[in-house]
């Protein structure tokens, strides 16, 4: 893995907005997400650790797309690759995992649903900024 390839801005930039995506696709479902999770809204914890591995997250999350992308385009990203790369990492890991994990937890598809999504629009718009902004400065 050559990390001298990684455009470090656009990694920051992605997981900025990745993370503004989340909490406004969580923000506007909070309802539905809750009663999915099937968790009561009087003693839900309230604490900033969740955002903050969240964030944390997605600069790992983009930085592992800033170095597949990389490598599989030969060093020049582009919008369009890094979308199909956050689309199929999203469809081979993403969509896999959580169907299996909220099978086992007992939880339905609802909550498959509201995760998946946000997953998947996460990784569309890491993808999106890593190949928007391109192959790091030489």
């Amino acid at each position: 893995m050559d990390f001298s390839a990684v455009n470090w801005l656009a990694v920051i930039a992605a997981a900025v907005v990745a993370w503004l995506f989340g909490a406004a696709w969580y923000m506007g479902l909070s309802k539905p997400w809750l009663k999915a999770a099937k968790l009561d809204p009087a003693t839900v914890k309230k604490s900033p650790l969740p955002f903050v591995i969240s964030f944390i997250a997605e600069l790992v999350m983009a930085t592992i797309m800033a170095l597949v992308v990389g490598a599989m385009t030969g060093g020049e990203p582009t919008l369009l690759a890094g979308l199909v790369f956050g689309f199929v990492l999203w469809l081979g890991f993403v969509a896999t995992t959580l169907s299996v994990n909220h099978r086992y937890e007992n939880f339905g598809w609802g909550l498959t649903l509201i995760d998946g999504g946000h997953w998947l629009g996460v990784l569309l718009i890491i993808g999106a900024v890593i190949g928007w902004f391109g192959a790091a400065a030489s």
